[in-house]
């Protein structure tokens, strides 16, 4: 059935199949506002059923999000799962918290945009021993742009420049509550000694 689909599709259609195929596996998310995205995006809408018969073979499956535009590519036994260390784990829940509290602030049509020094600001509240550091911080904002959950504007190294949060963000961390995800933040920093989460 997959080859019989796939044999309907135009020489550039299966290139850009494979291209989709291959971010999504590499990056497990597409965000419909980014640019090198939003035709990946759209294809993607577009022959939906194709997507899922092709990875339903390796045991995945394509969440969609119209509304948010996000999609993610989840592993049904969960073997797709990126470990993250305690600092990154934390640097996605805030993440996750300015998505929230900046959402309010945009129109319906709009990216949810923040600044580095808003990422520090957060970090530092939580009152940790160790202070995250301007090269972890770069380190952890490019692993999250890899996987298209946000985009910087600019020179990341620096306090004020300005970020793109996308709405992968809630694929990512799949809670509807943000109650859950301060909870989230507070077992985290309690933890002792444990590095990966």
């Amino acid at each position: 059935m997959i080859l019989e689909n796939y044999d309907v599709l135009n020489m550039t259609q299966k290139q850009l199949f494979a291209d989709t195929c291959m971010k999504l596996l590499s990056t497990g998310f597409l965000a419909r506002d980014k640019k090198d995205n939003k035709e990946q995006y759209y294809f993607l809408l577009s022959y939906k059923n194709y997507f899922d018969e092709y990875f339903s073979v390796m045991n995945y499956e394509i969440v969609l999000d119209r509304e948010q535009g996000s999609v993610q590519l989840i592993h049904k036994d969960n073997h797709n799962l990126l470990k993250l260390k305690k600092e990154e784990s934390l640097i996605l829940l805030i993440l996750r918290i300015l998505y929230h509290q900046n959402l309010i602030k945009t129109s319906i049509n709009e990216n949810v945009i923040i600044s580095v020094d808003e990422i520090h600001q957060k970090y530092d509240a939580l009152e940790l021993k160790r202070k995250i550091n301007k090269t972890d911080l770069v380190t952890i904002l490019r692993l999250y742009k890899k996987h298209n959950i946000i985009e910087p504007l600019g020179d990341i190294t620096q306090s004020n420049t300005k970020i793109v949060i996308y709405p992968t963000i809630l694929l990512a961390i799949d809670t509807h509550q943000i109650n859950d995800v301060f909870d989230l933040v507070n077992k985290i920093v309690n933890s002792e000694g444990s590095e990966e989460v």
